[in-house]
Parts: C-alpha cells; sequence; structure tokens
C-alpha cells in the first residue's frame, strides 16, 4: 500500500523493464495511445510509452510531442 502511494505522487522509480510491445493501430489503449508501443515495469507492472524509433522510455507526453513537431517541421524544410 505505501508503494502505491509513493508511486502516485512521485510515479515509476523502476528500470527493469519488458521488452516493447506494439499495438495494432485499431487496438490502441493506454499507454500505447501515445506512440502505439509501450513497455511494462517488472517491478510495479504499470505500462509506460515507448519511443520506437529513439529507443527510449517516454517520460513526458509533452515533451515528446514537441519534440515530434520539431523533427517533422526539420523534415519538411
Amino acid at each position: 500500500m505505501i508503494s502505491k502511494l509513493v508511486d502516485a505522487f512521485f510515479g515509476c522509480w523502476h528500470s527493469h523493464y519488458s521488452f516493447p510491445i506494439t499495438v495494432r493501430p485499431g487496438l490502441r489503449r493506454g499507454a500505447s495511445n501515445v506512440t502505439g508501443t509501450y513497455v511494462v515495469c517488472l517491478d510495479c507492472g504499470k505500462e509506460i510509452p515507448y519511443d520506437w524509433k529513439q529507443m527510449k522510455v517516454i517520460s513526458s507526453v509533452k515533451q515528446y510531442h514537441n519534440q515530434t513537431r520539431a523533427l517533422a517541421a526539420k523534415e519538411a524544410a
């Protein structure tokens, strides 16, 4: 119970993740809504968005969207 309270305030601090899981486009839910791919923390079971192109866990969805827009603008120019 204490670990759930700490996780609610500070998020998942674990670093043991599953292999990235990609969901079909029509079946996206939860953490996979961001990129279509997510990893699961093997310590607490939390689903975390994963960027397959950069091969890293996405810590901030807002930062991910800003970075994606910047890359799209760079490619368009």
